[in-house]
């Protein structure tokens, strides 16, 4: 009996270590149409990359890695600069549905001599997905034998929710919670509340915790596009930028919400961007003061067809007129408005980062301390980079895993925490007795 009665709480103490091990948790949007959308993952570089080896190894374009997170593309060899590791970027993938939920499958991985699937997950993306989410989307027979060289299909968390966040346009970041991160101070760095966090993630209360993966609506611009153009349902993140009509044209989401475009610093050889029965370009808007207000004459973009850049003339007027700049054109004077001024006040773009510093946009959410103007605490030590062209790749981590919940929910009916603190009042309940 004495060993019968000892064999009970030593079965209980074992059920809820292992319990404990379930802290992380995802949210996932069922879907059952072939429609896709742009998203966007917030991840964080664990060692010095060139902006080409982080492109690869999303397998997105540079141009548009780059405008996602408003750096100029027009610095020189901007492609090979180096960024430096622990600076969060926001990555732009494509949501597209498979099996029924809303994911990303577009980012293939090849395998290196020390990788495992734990490693892969939580060591090189970041936590954005688990280790057994690469076992499921790549068949794997035994998950601790990888070939050298494998091409593993990476599953990676998106939503798209239609666009709209409270019926506002919206694009979506998937953001792996940081031990720092309150749900508040999410809130608080992407201009949202803690209600509409809650209501988009399906969340009870506001307990988050290190390795949760959060749907976080970032409010946008949306364009009107016909269904034909190779861009349609463009959709741009406030204070950010996108890359389109190869290469040929840059649009911003400015205040009010609006989708303003412009010839790209590196449009080379693109077709005209005049717009029709004017001498206005791409982006150039003329302002004329009468008796009723502003008379204002824009030239839009309409889209990309079949290799052509549509552009559209539209006129308003305006209670009064935005600042202006006089241009001169076939010997007619008109006050052009720049994208420097005006109504089109675009989001500045910035160099490319050398260093990471805590009051830097691209920084990870600080805690509501931290946005009280509380001192900010040292960012992790960095991954020793590889002296060679390649990626320099981690080694071997055991950080949380992103697992798949419920539809809309996130599912963790015990934290961590909580486990911790019944385990300790029962041992002390029980050890007396043994």
């Amino acid at each position: 009996m004495p060993t019968t009665t000892n064999l009970l709480p030593i079965a209980t103490i074992l059920t809820l270590l292992t319990l404990a091990g379930v802290s992380s948790k995802s949210t996932i949007e069922p879907c059952s149409t072939t429609d896709s959308c742009t998203a966007l993952l917030g991840f964080t570089l664990y060692t010095d990359l060139k902006v080409s080896e982080l492109a690869a190894l999303f397998q997105i374009d540079p141009i548009a890695l780059l405008s996602a997170n408003s750096i100029d593309i027009s610095s020189p060899d901007v492609e090979s600069h180096i960024l430096p590791s622990q600076l969060f970027l926001k990555i732009p993938i494509t949501c597209s549905c498979v099996d029924g939920i809303r994911k990303s499958v577009a980012t293939r991985y090849k395998t290196r001599p020390s990788d495992t699937l734990s490693s892969i997950a939580d060591a090189v993306y970041g936590g954005l997905v688990s280790a057994d989410q690469i076992e499921e989307a790549n068949s794997v027979p035994d998950p601790a034998v990888l070939d050298v060289g494998q091409n593993l299909v990476v599953p990676l968390p998106c939503t798209c929710f239609n666009g709209t966040d409270n019926l506002f346009p919206a694009v979506y970041m998937a953001y792996v919670v940081k031990p720092v991160d309150t749900l508040a101070g999410i809130a608080a760095r992407y201009k949202t509340t803690t209600t509409d966090l809650m209501g988009v993630n399906a969340l009870g209360n506001a307990a988050i915790e290190d390795g949760d993966i959060l749907a976080i609506p970032l409010s946008a611009c949306a364009s009107n596009f016909p269904r034909y153009a190779s861009d349609y349902a463009l959709s741009v993140p406030n204070g950010g930028y996108a890359i389109t009509a190869d290469h040929c044209v840059q649009c911003s989401c400015t205040p009010g919400s609006r989708l303003y475009c412009q010839p790209a610093s590196l449009s080379v050889s693109c077709s005209s961007m005049q717009c029709k029965s004017s001498n206005l370009m791409l982006g150039n808007v003329t302002v004329q003061q009468s008796s009723a207000g502003c008379n204002v004459t824009s030239c839009g973009y309409g889209g990309f067809v079949n290799g052509t850049i549509i552009t559209t003339l539209s006129s308003s007027l305006q209670p009064r007129c935005p600042v202006r700049i006089s241009e001169t054109v076939n010997d007619d004077v008109f006050w052009v408005v720049k994208h420097v001024a005006g109504p089109q006040q675009v989001p500045p773009l910035i160099a490319p980062p050398t260093m990471v510093s805590p009051d830097m946009g691209l920084a990870p959410a600080p805690s509501p301390f931290q946005l009280s103007g509380g001192p900010i605490g040292g960012l992790p030590g960095s991954v020793v980079p590889s002296t060679s062209s390649s990626i320099a790749f981690p080694p071997s981590a055991n950080g949380p895993s992103g697992s798949i919940s419920g539809a809309c929910t996130l599912v963790n009916p015990i934290s961590s925490f909580s486990l911790a603190v019944v385990l300790v009042l029962f041992l002390s309940l029980v050890l007396p007795f043994l």
